[in-house]
């Protein structure tokens, strides 16, 4: 197929035909749905609520960034193609809206008659308007404003000398109309400083103008307020404390109206890598221009005055669809701060462990000799992620390492990883680091990571031209008594210490002659080499990834035909690619079962008569990111599995360096296929995809409770702790001595 529109005929069934798509970005929106529906979730601990809020706030703000921006582009360009579902950019565009408002409601509905009302009868008040504050508690935020918010502010007036100023990505101001004082009218107008509509303003012969001031992003948002009442926390946001003293920064006038508002700007980069020299200064000075991109998205207070509006509206060149009115505070990514607060852990999930020690790992253990023993295979968060740390840390001191290779896509503010390989080069070792300068929203600190293994000696490749290098492996050339050994780690997630405790993602480790031969050929091919004739184990994309699904799913298919063993179960992020679809559904035609585990995106139609009526999907939102790759293919009674970093969307197969790995050893190949069947039991956190598109939660009726990554967790700490005993029993039991 190769990515060529053929249509696939089965009877009457043409399965490239749109109707049998769902639009990507209206897929996703169901995804920021389902986040949502656990803030909505009673069961769930309040806070965790909060969390989940606070994500599909997150989301929401690169949603627009990147994909509506994208559109919006598309649009402005006169890019007519439709998309696999048949939609035009701007026919997207109008049902984005749609969705998106409907969204952003049922966001401050949870906020508003949900989640208040509950951190209220928890001891908790959050101040919503600065006009409810006691008088003790006004004297104490009009003192704080005045030692620790005055001093950073820089309150901006729009006129003739000074023009309108450049609102910056993200960020949240505050924007009011003022009228100067003419010295003759006292303190008339000032009441309009807290009226939306600012009828005060209406009275005065002078010229309403514009201010703004942006709220400092270097000060704490949420701030604690003494509280009158006994076991009670109080807090406040710092715009509301902004807002209370705002005639303090415009001495001269009166202030008529205030409100807040929050522009969202395109921030996908456009880099013409053919063109740039220097790619590192290239990206540095388009991240720059990230923060002045179209405004795409304007963000305000419901009931704000129109007046005001209008002049946000106007200087920012922004649409009517494109505005929000919100009944609450803007920019909810707060909750998660909210989240951190002190002594509410009551209200926080308690169920799940921290990550458990890897079984048969000890406490001294050697990760080499280890790995000779036998492949292992981790599975985070619920087993730790230290390993992969030890296996640079002790590469970078081991005398007879020779060499260390990795990829890094993504890394902790504080990576051990990269300390690690800064000392290997420092201890004369040869480290090649692929840092991905294109990995989005992380472009900046990869920056700053890739400048510092450069001084530290490690040699530095930043990406490729035209592809980003998304896959997740690590090489290390020993020299040992019977020759070059190379140990490998390959993966699904990224080498990042931090999200492995909140990502569930699998990884190997392997000593295997084969893939230590394909780990080189990477290294080789992403140095500047060509890529070899033929792989070992591994297959890559943009190479031949695509091409190797294709050929597994068009094996069950034929073996189905053929009335043989024929199943497919796949976990994945999302799917979008219309290769894999139609293949999918031919699969599905001929009678194989396939059952796909996708959190996000899903294109793909479930219970299409002569299409898809054997393929079942669901998507589990649960306390981990769900984020591992994993592929089953029965194979006629022969079962391969695979992980891989790559999932089925087109950017991963056919525009980036991705790894698709076996895993071979049959210990290894039951503890991905466990993993696999507790996601398809799972009653909890797992929601089901209906033929008109929606998603339902599973229908516990009749089945047992039973949340997979609660069990995952309880059974990483029980493997742990058997094979704890197991290592004292053996040490610790004496030999009895018979006269």
């Amino acid at each position: 197929m190769n990515g060529k529109e053929m249509d696939k005929k089965n009877g009457e069934i043409t399965f490239s035909d749109p109707k049998y798509y769902t639009n990507r970005e209206l897929s996703w929106i169901l995804f920021n749905k389902r986040v949502l529906s656990e803030a909505r979730d009673k069961q769930i601990p309040l806070f965790e609520r909060l969390k989940f809020l606070s994500i599909t706030a997150s989301n929401l703000d690169e949603f627009f960034m990147i994909r509506v921006a994208s559109l919006k582009d598309m649009v402005h360009a006169g890019y007519t193609k439709p998309d696999i579902a048949g939609l035009k950019p701007s026919e997207q565009l109008k049902e984005l809206n749609e969705a998106t408002h409907e969204l952003v409601n049922l966001q401050y509905s949870t906020y508003n008659r949900s989640l208040l009302p509950l951190l209220l009868s928890n001891g908790l008040r959050l101040v919503e308007h600065h006009e409810n504050l006691t008088a003790k508690e006004i004297a104490y935020v009009d003192k704080y404003f005045a030692e620790n918010v005055y001093p950073v502010l820089t309150p901006m007036a729009v006129d003739s000398s000074r023009p309108f100023p450049l609102i910056r990505n993200k960020s949240l101001n505050i924007g009011a109309l003022v009228r100067k004082k003419d010295g003759k009218e006292g303190k008339a107008g000032k009441e309009g400083k807290i009226g939306k509509e600012g009828k005060a303003g209406k009275e005065g012969k002078a010229e309403l103008e514009f201010a703004t001031v942006q709220v400092p992003s270097v000060l704490p948002r949420i701030i604690p307020i003494p509280s009158e009442k006994e076991g009670e926390k109080v807090v406040i946001l710092l715009e509301e404390i902004i807002e209370r003293n705002i005639d303090k920064l415009f001495l001269n006038y009166h202030i008529v109206c205030t409100s807040p508002f929050r522009i969202m700007r395109n921030a996908d980069l456009t880099i013409e890598e053919d063109e740039a020299e220097d790619l590192l200064k290239e990206i540095e000075k388009q991240l720059k221009k990230r923060q002045w991109g179209q405004a795409i998205r304007l963000e305000v207070e419901s009931g704000i005055d129109k007046r005001l509006l209008k002049i946000i509206k106007d200087d920012l060149c922004i649409e009517g669809e494109d505005i929000f009115q919100i009944d609450g505070p803007l920019d909810l990514t707060f909750l998660m701060k909210m989240y951190g607060m002190e002594g509410f852990g009551h209200l926080k999930e308690t169920e799940y462990l921290p990550p458990q020690p890897v079984p048969g790992l000890s406490e001294d253990y050697n990760i080499f000799d280890e790995i000779r023993k036998g492949d292992i295979l981790l599975h985070h968060p619920y087993q730790s992620f230290m390993p992969v740390v030890d296996f640079i840390k002790t590469a970078a001191k081991d005398p007879d390492v020779l060499a260390i290779k990795q990829t890094l896509y993504r890394v902790s503010g504080n990576s051990p990883i990269i300390a690690a390989l800064a000392l290997a080069a420092e201890n004369g070792k040869q480290v090649s680091v692929l840092v991905e300068l294109k990995a989005r929203f992380d472009e900046e600190n990869n920056i700053v990571w890739a400048k510092m293994l450069e001084k530290a000696g490690c040699h530095v490749i930043y990406g490729l031209v035209g592809l980003k290098t998304h896959s997740k492996i690590t090489l290390v050339v020993r020299k040992e008594e019977d020759g070059i050994r190379r140990y490998v780690h390959l993966g699904t997630g990224n080498y990042n210490d931090a999200t492995a405790k909140l990502y569930t993602d699998v990884g190997m480790f392997t000593c295997s002659r084969l893939i230590g031969e394909d780990a080189t050929a990477v290294f080789n091919m992403l140095s500047g080499y060509s890529e070899p004739r033929a792989w070992n184990k591994l297959a890559l994309a943009p190479l031949w990834l695509k091409d190797r699904f294709l050929y597994m799913i068009a094996r069950e298919k034929d073996y189905a035909k053929a009335g043989r063993p024929a199943q497919i179960i796949a976990k994945m992020n999302s799917l979008c690619d219309k290769d894999i679809i139609e293949a999918l559904y031919e699969a599905s035609a001929a009678g194989v079962k396939i059952q796909l585990i996708i959190r996000g995106i899903c294109c793909l139609k479930v219970g299409v008569p002569g299409a898809s009526e054997n393929i079942s999907v669901r998507s589990i939102v649960g306390n981990f990111l769900e984020h591992s790759r994993i592929f089953y293919f029965e194979n006629d009674g022969s079962p391969e599995i695979y992980c891989a970093s790559a999932d089925w969307m087109p950017r991963n197969l056919e525009r980036r360096v991705e790894i698709l790995f076996p895993v071979e050893e049959p210990k290894l190949k039951e503890k991905l296929l466990h993993i696999l069947e507790g996601e398809l039991k799972d009653t909890v956190k797992a929601h089901v995809l209906k033929p008109d598109g929606s998603y339902d939660k599973v229908d516990r009726r009749g089945k047992a409770v039973y949340n997979s990554q609660l069990e995952f967790s309880l059974e990483a700490k029980a493997a742990a702790k058997s094979v704890k005993n197991t290592v004292n029993d053996r040490v610790f039991i004496p030999e009895i001595h018979h006269e």
